[in-house]
């Protein structure tokens, strides 16, 4: 009974030094996945200026919210809208700290009044064009 308590506790060890082992493989592996990534995306964007490769995404972006925004059906108007003023309440919130931080400097803090008003402006106008959608679809009184 102990040779084959002796023989399963060395196959345990021996299972357990192998899992070792591999673990130890896949986090070489993983680091070295890693640093090609890292590296691969250094070198699909080493011959263009940063600026340009922001720029090309702004502008995509704009492509697809246009998209995005004209085809929603009158149904749907009303849960866009209120995910578009969820995302500027947001917006306030970053402008609020970036406005109120007196060390950010001057521009944090012009810009970030900026951002206040024109996400506070984009979230009135929502609830405008919201509340304005929803007396569509009630019924007109005789």
């Amino acid at each position: 009974m102990s040779d084959g308590l002796f023989i399963a506790t060395a196959s345990a060890k021996t299972l357990a030094e192998q899992a070792r082992e591999i673990a130890e493989r896949a986090g070489a592996l993983a680091e070295e996945a890693v640093a090609i990534g890292s590296g691969g995306a250094a070198v699909a964007t080493a011959g263009i200026d940063p600026f340009v490769f922001q720029l090309a995404i702004f502008v995509l972006t704009i492509f697809v919210g246009y998209y995005v925004v004209w085809s929603v059906t009158p149904a749907l108007h009303t849960p866009l809208m209120a995910v578009t003023n969820a995302i500027s309440s947001v917006i306030i919130v970053g402008a609020l700290l970036a406005t109120g931080i007196q060390a950010a400097g001057f521009a944090a803090t012009s810009f970030g009044f900026i951002a206040l008003v024109l996400a506070a402006v984009n979230i009135v106008g929502g609830f405008l064009v919201t509340q304005r959608m929803l007396a569509m679809y009630k019924k007109k009184e005789r």
